[in-house]
């Protein structure tokens, strides 16, 4: 994540904290109901990450740290 962004979509932060390869793969893990922000599942791709969110992917929790 670069410079002082206030969001980020959840489809680009999983795959820049390297849980998905690819853009294609990140819509098929979040439709498929495997990620989760904030405790719920979230099958929104553009969905707006904000600092202090939380993602989880299977036994993968990560903070959302943007800037």
């Amino acid at each position: 994540m670069q410079g002082d962004r206030e969001h980020i979509e959840l489809n680009a932060f999983l795959k820049t904290r390297g849980i998905v390869p690819t853009g294609g793969q990140a819509k098929l893990l979040i439709r498929s109901g495997g990620v989760r922000v904030n405790g719920k599942v979230e099958t929104r791709n553009k969905r707006k990450l904000r600092r202090g969110d939380r993602v989880d992917v299977g036994d993968v929790h990560l903070p959302v740290v943007l800037g």
